[in-house]
């Protein structure tokens, strides 16, 4: 039987703040900073969504439909595609359109809802499903969460949502002598059944592949393919995950990754004892193997693969209470603006920004960073957070949000 190689990309960007400023407070509610978010989008664009999807367009027609991935696109990503860069959307369509890709369910707002209120996970995993059908024809039915964030309860969550698959990090902690080149399946809910990242693998591409200091550059398309092939002769699936970002912005055009990529389909194929699928094609062929036992969340960010990135200080978890001590009382508004303001306020990036972990991991977490510090994100925030909870507490008598 064939090895599986399972490509998947996320695709995310923030509706970032503007500065917000304590005497704003009361004053203002608009809180995002749309230049940014254009200039942001239009950048990323031209650099990597445009031209990667237009490799990813020919590299399915040049190998006949035998090249096959996956993208997992944040509802907030596809609502600035469709206000700021509706050609980068139509392409993503063209995509959808040949069959080879598969678009994945996760919260709209890249939310970190499912450590917080699985009344919100639902709602926002419900959300962008329905906007993924809508958009590419096609309801999913694998789920990827924000940061591949995953628990045994997380995970149950899902399989009870109807999901088959889900996606998470082959965390070593996790793993112990366990490969995470097999199907594994929720302790909770057997039915829902687990694809785990091959870290060194994805990484060797997301992060190590311009670093000219790696005993391994330069990394070639045939080098890559030659160390798929030294996987165990048992191995039966490789999930290579990664942001699409890696690719032109990450990584520059000037370092060769897209010449790298145009060439590693056919590097892997001409091996002969490999094949492409989506991560649904993938649950299905395969059987999980065993249960696996996952009690507090991991995540594919930084070395302990924990949640630490977005939830590992004082000023994260104090940011994190006060929005989400505002969910019932945003429900009970039933406001369609104060409903988008709190999902927006909501995306992971707002509180990856206060991590104060940069001695180990600074360059990963200042990439696409606003703030010169965790504390001045922090101020930012809760400035807006202040005014947020004034809107939805004491609501205008005289005008109308």
């Amino acid at each position: 039987m064939k090895k599986t190689i399972c490509f998947y990309f996320q695709v995310h960007q923030p509706y970032r703040l503007r500065q917000y400023r304590f005497f704003d407070i009361g004053k203002s509610d608009y809180y995002f900073d749309d230049f940014a978010n254009r200039n942001f989008m239009e950048r990323i664009a031209e650099r990597c969504y445009l031209p990667m999807n237009r490799l990813m367009l020919d590299l399915i027609a040049a190998h006949d439909g035998n090249f096959k991935i996956a993208y997992s696109i944040s509802g907030i990503a596809l609502q600035q595609f469709e206000e700021y860069a509706p050609e980068v959307l139509k392409s993503f369509q063209s995509l959808a359109a040949t069959g080879c890709v598969e678009f994945l369910a996760e919260t709209f707002a890249h939310s970190l809802a499912s450590l917080a209120s699985e009344d919100e996970f639902r709602k926002q995993v419900s959300l962008h499903a329905g906007t993924i059908e809508r958009l590419f024809g096609k309801r999913p039915v694998t789920f990827r969460n924000t940061e591949l964030i995953y628990s045994d309860t997380i995970g149950a969550a899902v399989a009870d949502m109807g999901y088959q698959a889900m996606l998470a990090e082959g965390a070593k902690h996790i793993l112990g002598w366990k490969s995470p080149h097999f199907l594994y399946t929720n302790v909770i809910n057997p039915k829902l059944k687990l694809l785990l990242r091959n870290f060194n693998l994805s990484d060797d591409i997301a992060f190590r592949f311009s670093n000219r200091d790696w005993e391994k550059w330069p990394l070639t398309a045939g080098n890559f393919a030659d160390w798929l092939g030294s996987v165990g002769q048992n191995d039966e699936i490789i999930n290579l995950f990664m942001d699409y970002e890696t690719f032109g912005e990450h990584q520059p055009m000037s370092t060769g990754i897209f010449e790298f990529m145009r060439h590693l389909p056919a590097a892997i194929l001409q091996k002969g004892d490999f094949e492409f699928l989506t991560p649904s094609e993938a649950a299905t062929k395969h059987q999980p193997i065993a249960p696996l036992h996952v009690p507090f969340a991991i995540s594919w960010a930084d070395e302990e693969r924990d949640v630490s990135a977005w939830l590992g200080n004082e000023l994260q978890n104090e940011a994190f209470s006060k929005l989400y001590a505002l969910e019932d009382a945003v429900r009970e508004r039933n406001n369609p603006q104060i409903d988008s303001d709190f999902k927006n306020l909501q995306a992971s990036d707002h509180f990856y920004y206060m991590c104060t972990k940069f001695f180990s991991d600074g360059a990963v977490h200042k990439y696409f960073n606003p703030y010169s510090t965790p504390y001045e994100a922090f101020i930012n925030y809760m400035n807006v957070i202040s005014d947020f909870a004034i809107r939805v507490h004491h609501p205008p008598t005289d005008k109308t949000e």
